[in-house]
């Protein structure tokens, strides 16, 4: 798992914030750093199995207990799939 990965998926997540103004009261946050390592080591382990919106849906349910559709994932997962596209 690349650093330059990792980095750019918690920018994604930081800039959707899917917890909203909940975030400024998790302690520990980290710009999602945490998360960002669990969907990466999700989408390298299922070798395409699952889809990155389930898998964003999967990670941010059992790390906040927030419930997201498909549709709320959406775009996130279509910058995530950019990401990992990029050869660095």
């Amino acid at each position: 798992m690349e650093e330059y990965n990792i980095s750019e998926v918690a920018k994604i997540l930081n800039e959707w914030n899917p917890l909203g103004e909940e975030a400024a009261n998790v302690p520990d946050l980290d710009g999602y750093r945490y998360e960002s390592i669990d969907i990466l080591f999700h989408l390298e382990s299922g070798k395409g199995k699952t889809s990155v919106e389930s898998v964003l849906m999967q990670v941010l349910k059992e790390a906040f207990n927030i419930d997201l559709t498909k549709n709320d994932c959406s775009d996130a997962a279509s910058k995530i799939l950019h990401v990992l596209s990029k050869k660095h």
